[in-house]
């Protein structure tokens, strides 16, 4: 699997996977991941194979099943053998919380810490589907990035689970799943992609 790396090699290190739709070199993983090595982040993006295989024969594949993803994800992490923090945009953040509350200890003895960049909670339309049952069961830190009016998750939702007090929150306000606010609200996809790297930041150096 090929990892494509930004930042400086002796960086805190940032294994950032990609959402269901859209590749590595996505523009918002792209203006994410190249944010954050400017920062001083190393960053390591990688496609995952149903991805890859689009890209090369050009017909669009669904994403493989949860198992499949996570062993792809821990062969990244496994490939890489330092400490790092691990996550995604969407589903690539989903797959992260899904490997460090089921993977067994001492291979996630690197992973210090999740970092969700639009988590997934329900699929759209289907709020009564819920993606958290497993969030508990997760021993490292994790950090959430969320455009309030998410329709994966927005606020008034999220507020009303029963998640776990340790979570640390970035709410974009007037967000939506790309972070993308309305014209009315004044602000800007930029702007508020640029608050996630700030927080990712301070997040990832002090995990």
């Amino acid at each position: 699997m090929q990892l494509i790396f930004d930042g400086p090699s002796n960086g805190p290190l940032f294994v950032f996977a990609h959402g269901a739709g859209a590749p590595l070199t996505s523009d918002f993983m792209e203006k994410v991941a190249t944010g954050l090595a400017k920062q001083g982040i190393r960053v390591a993006r990688f496609n995952f194979n149903y991805m890859q295989q689009r890209i090369e024969t050009g017909s669009r594949r669904p994403p493989e099943r949860a198992p499949h993803l996570i062993k792809q994800f821990m062969d990244v992490i496994q490939t890489l053998n330092q400490p790092m923090v691990i996550g995604g945009k969407s589903m690539g953040g989903r797959m992260a919380t899904l490997l460090a509350a089921q993977e067994p200890a001492e291979l996630l003895q690197n992973v210090k810490g999740i970092a969700c960049l639009g988590y997934p909670f329900h699929p759209q339309g289907k709020p009564e589907k819920l993606r958290t049952e497993h969030l508990p069961a997760i021993k490292q830190p994790v950090a959430v990035i969320q455009g309030s009016r998410d329709k994966l998750g927005d606020k008034e939702e999220v507020e009303g689970y029963s998640l776990p007090e340790h979570f640390q929150w970035c709410w974009l306000e007037d967000g939506d799943h790309d972070f993308k606010p309305r014209v009315k609200s004044g602000l800007t996809q930029q702007q508020h992609i640029q608050s996630s790297i700030d927080f990712l930041v301070a997040y990832i150096r002090s995990c």
